[in-house]
């Protein structure tokens, strides 16, 4: 149970240093640029999807489905085990 919170708060590490790298990354770049972003919310197993365009939103609704699918086998393969 502690390597499970010890890994949360690696991911959550990571996270932030990979938000603050690109963060140092854009303040370099000079000019106009396009922003484009989107978000999930996972409610119990359903994913709720938005994006500013069709391509974002697919590609996060596949990561949702991808990480609901492994959050439901995990919590089975550890009631079983």
């Amino acid at each position: 149970m502690i390597e499970v919170i010890y890994l949360g708060l690696m991911l959550i590490f990571i996270g932030f240093m990979l938000l603050m790298v690109a963060l140092l990354l854009s303040i370099g770049k000079r000019g106009e640029g396009k922003v484009e972003g989107g978000g999930v919310v996972i409610i119990g197993p359903i994913p709720i999807v938005f994006g500013s365009n069709q391509k974002i939103a697919t590609g996060l609704l596949v990561l949702a489905i991808v990480l609901v699918a492994l959050l439901i086998i995990l919590k089975y393969s550890w009631w079983i085990s």
